[in-house]
C-alpha cells in the first residue's frame, strides 16, 4: 500500500483539485468577452510552480523555451542532454586517448568523469581573448568545459555583454540524438511543459534515454476545448519536420546556419519569411528516430498524434514516429471496467473528478465518456488500422482506476502484432513517476530506467543496439 505521507497528501490534493475544477465549471472562460484572448489560450495556471529555462548544461541538461505559433499560446521547452557534446570524429577520440595515456593534461584541464574526456575551465583566467581583441562588453568565445578537443569555433559558451548566454553549437560534426516529443498531464485543464515537476521529469528522461526532449505546452481547457490540445500536438510534430527541412535547405543552398547567427540572441536563423531554424535541433536532432511520450491526459494526446502521423505518412518526412510511451493514460468509458468500480475513489485523481475534467475539455454538445478522445476501445473509432500503429509501451499503476482500460487497449494492439508491452507497478498510484512529491522515489527512478531500456530498442543506431 502507498505510504501514510502519500495518503495524506492525496487527501489535500483532491480537495484542492475538486475546488479548482468546480470553479472552472462555474466560470469556464473568464476572458470570454475577449475573442482574441480566448483563441490564443493559456498553457499554464497561476498556481503552477514554474522552473526557469537554463541554456547551460545544468545537471547535465540544457533547456530553452520557444513560442512556435504567433496566433496561439502553443510553446515548447527543449531539453538537450550534454551527451550531445561527445565527439563523432574518431580522430578526436584518438587524440583524447593519447593525451590521457601520456599524462599531457595540465592541472587546469581536469577530466570529465562521466565522458572520460578532457575539460577546460570555462571560467578560466584571462588566457581566452575577448572577441574583437578588446576587453569590452562584446561576445566572447571560450572553449566549452566539455570540449572533446574541439576548437572554440566548434562549441562555445557565449557571453553577451558580460551575461552568460548558454550553449551555441557551431560544429558541423555534431552528435545526432533521437527526439522525444512529450505531453504533460493535468487532466487537460492544468499542468504545463515548464512546471517544476515536468521540468524535473523531462531532464531525467533526456539523460537516461539519451534523447532531445521536446515538451509541448499545449492549450488548456476550458479556455480551449477539444480538439485544441490534440491539434497542438500535431502542430508540434509539423514544426519539428519544418525545422529539419529548413536546416537542410539552408545547407543545400550553401548558406550554412552558422553563417546567419542572430547577434541579439546567439541563435541560428534562416528565413523563409520569418521562419527560425532552431540551432539545437539543427545541430543535434535526428527526427527519423522520433518517440512520443504522454503522461496521463498527455498519453491521450500522444496516441492521437501517433495515429495522425500514421495517416500523414511521408507528408511528415523526415520525421518518423518509431515508438510511443503511454504513462497511465487518461482513458475512460461509459461502461465501467473492474478497476473503475473497485478503485473509483483511488488516490489523487478519483473517477468523479476526472469526469469533471472531461466535461471541461469536451464541447458540451460532444460530451460523452465514449468520445474517441476518451475511450480507445469503442468500435469505429476512426483513424488508421491498429496494425499500423507504432510500438507502444503502456505504464500502469496498481492503485489507479484507469489501469484496466489502458491494459485492454494494449491487448488490442498485441492482437494485431504490434509490440505493446505493459509495465504494471505494484503499490503505485496514478502519476507515481511524475507527480511533484513522488518524482524522487525509487519507483519513479525505476520507471524512467524501464522506459529507457525499452525505447532504446527502437532509437539505437544500427550496430549499437542493446542486448536483452
Amino acid at each position: 500500500m502507498p505510504s501514510v505521507a502519500v495518503k495524506l497528501y492525496s487527501v489535500f490534493f483532491k480537495l484542492i483539485l475538486k475546488r479548482r475544477l468546480q470553479n472552472r465549471i462555474q466560470n469556464p472562460n473568464p476572458n470570454s468577452n475577449d475573442e482574441n484572448n480566448s483563441s490564443f489560450g493559456v498553457t499554464s495556471r497561476p498556481e503552477e510552480s514554474i522552473a526557469a529555462a537554463n541554456p547551460s548544461f545544468t545537471d547535465g541538461v540544457a533547456t530553452k523555451d520557444i513560442h512556435i505559433e504567433t496566433s496561439t499560446s502553443l510553446a515548447l521547452r527543449i531539453f538537450l542532454p550534454e551527451t550531445c557534446l561527445r565527439s563523432t570524429d574518431p580522430h578526436v577520440s584518438a587524440r583524447v586517448t593519447t593525451a590521457k595515456r601520456s599524462g599531457s593534461q595540465s592541472d587546469s584541464s581536469p577530466t570529465n568523469s562521466s565522458c572520460g574526456i578532457p575539460r577546460r575551465n570555462s571560467y578560466g583566467s584571462g588566457e581566452a581573448p575577448a572577441a574583437g581583441g578588446g576587453g569590452g562588453g562584446g561576445a566572447m568565445n571560450r572553449r566549452y568545459s566539455y570540449g572533446n578537443g574541439l576548437s572554440s569555433d566548434d562549441i562555445s559558451l557565449r557571453l553577451e555583454n558580460g551575461v552568460y548566454g548558454g550553449y551555441s553549437p557551431f560544429t558541423r560534426r555534431c552528435r545526432k540524438l533521437p527526439v522525444m516529443v512529450q505531453f504533460h498531464g493535468g487532466g487537460f485543464v492544468a499542468g504545463s511543459c515548464d512546471s517544476v515537476a515536468n521540468d524535473f521529469f523531462c531532464r531525467q528522461i533526456a539523460k537516461v534515454c539519451d534523447v532531445i526532449v521536446l515538451a509541448v505546452g499545449y492549450r488548456l481547457a476550458p479556455e480551449n476545448k477539444y480538439p485544441a490540445a490534440f491539434e497542438d500536438g500535431m502542430k508540434a510534430l509539423h514544426w519539428l519536420a519544418k525545422q529539419v527541412n529548413l536546416a537542410e535547405c539552408s545547407k543545400s543552398s550553401g548558406r550554412m546556419p552558422e553563417s546567419k547567427k542572430s547577434d541579439a540572441q546567439g541563435q541560428i536563423t534562416d528565413a523563409f519569411g520569418a521562419s527560425l531554424v532552431e540551432p539545437w535541433l539543427a545541430a543535434h536532432g535526428d527526427p527519423s528516430r522520433c518517440v512520443l511520450l504522454g503522461v496521463s491526459c498527455g498519453a491521450n494526446i500522444a496516441d492521437y498524434v501517433a495515429r495522425k502521423s500514421v495517416e500523414a505518412g511521408k507528408l511528415l518526412d523526415p520525421v518518423k514516429v518509431v515508438a510511443q510511451v503511454l504513462m497511465y493514460p487518461f482513458f475512460i468509458g461509459s461502461t465501467p471496467t473492474h478497476s473503475e468500480i473497485k478503485l473509483s475513489n483511488s488516490y489523487f485523481f478519483d473517477r468523479a473528478m476526472c469526469i469533471l475534467a472531461w466535461r471541461l475539455f469536451l464541447p458540451e454538445e460532444e460530451f460523452s465518456l465514449d468520445h474517441p478522445a476518451a475511450n480507445p476501445l469503442i468500435p469505429n473509432r476512426g483513424g488508421p488500422p491498429l496494425k499500423n500503429m507504432p510500438p507502444t509501451l503502456t505504464i500502469v499503476a496498481e492503485h489507479d482506476w484507469m489501469r484496466d482500460r489502458a491494459i485492454a487497449y494494449s491487448q488490442e494492439l498485441k492482437k494485431v502484432n504490434v509490440d505493446a508491452p505493459v509495465l504494471d507497478y505494484k503499490d503505485c498510484v496514478h502519476e507515481f513517476a511524475t507527480l511533484d512529491m513522488l518524482l524522487k522515489t525509487p519507483e519513479a527512478q525505476a520507471c524512467a530506467d524501464d522506459i529507457s531500456i525499452w525505447v532504446k530498442k527502437y532509437i539505437s543506431l544500427r550496430g549499437h543496439e542493446f542486448s536483452y
